[in-house]
């Protein structure tokens, strides 16, 4: 597998037509015209490719400043990401994430991000505790009341009325849906404090809802195993004076 860092503006057509193609693979309730519309809010892609040139995954990014409180915060919102499920034991969408991540950190740059995303599977949430930290909401620790207003700010400005910030949890128009074999949580992997706890706090996530998430994303707020992927990852991509 091989990825790329392209400029969303350098995506044509044939390329759009088989991230929309990968998504449905995995995902029911939105339109071309729904996902195109969401891609046009991002301004990164990574884009990952088998050995056969055929896609395999992608995710999109929107990196942007933001001023709360009198501070200027620098964020990378992620959009949809979807990989193919039979790559799921290749742990390469990681490394070439937290690769991209850190190249347009240099591009930009900025010392650290203040990483935005929002979350309808458990899987997604359970890379959070993983990779990262310094991360929330979770179950062991209360979220800063900074953090928060960072978390209700972006989520408020990008998704308006769709937000409830008493919940946290964002229910869009069209939300994506996990299909069936994708969707719901397996009883056993609940004994798991951190899906248990994503459970409880996005109990509509089978039809899409969305909880909103914070991530710090930097060398000194990663776990061990996080530092190694994004010390892997930087590998795959050169620096840049841009």
């Amino acid at each position: 597998m091989k990825g790329d860092v392209v400029k969303r503006t350098e995506i044509g057509p044939d390329v759009r037509a088989s991230m929309y193609d990968l998504f449905c693979q995995q995902f029911d309730g939105v339109s071309f015209d729904v996902f195109n519309r969401d891609l046009e809010r991002k301004n990164w892609v990574l884009l990952l490719q088998g050995d056969d040139g055929v896609l395999c995954g992608f995710s999109s990014m929107d990196i942007y400043d933001i001023e709360i409180d009198g501070q200027v915060i620098s964020v990378v919102y992620s959009g949809d990401t979807v990989v193919n499920s039979e790559t799921w034991s290749d742990s390469a969408l990681s490394y070439y994430w937290m690769g991209a991540i850190d190249y347009l950190r240099r591009l930009y740059r900025k010392e650290r991000l203040s990483w935005f995303l929002l979350v309808s599977g458990y899987r997604t949430y359970r890379f959070l505790p993983v990779y990262s930290a310094t991360f929330y909401p979770r179950h062991d620790k209360d979220t800063p009341d900074d953090v928060q207003l960072i978390m209700d700010t972006v989520a408020g400005e990008r998704f308006g009325k769709n937000y409830n910030p008493e919940t946290g949890i964002v229910r869009l128009d069209a939300p994506a849906i996990l299909k069936d074999g994708y969707r719901g949580i397996p009883e056993n992997r609940l004994s798991d404090p951190h899906i248990a706890y994503f459970a409880e706090r996005n109990p509509g996530h089978e039809h899409g809802d969305e909880l909103v998430c914070f991530a710090i994303l930097a060398e000194d707020e990663l776990t061990r195993l996080g530092l190694r992927m994004w010390t892997k990852g930087r590998k795959l991509f050169p620096d840049t004076d841009e």
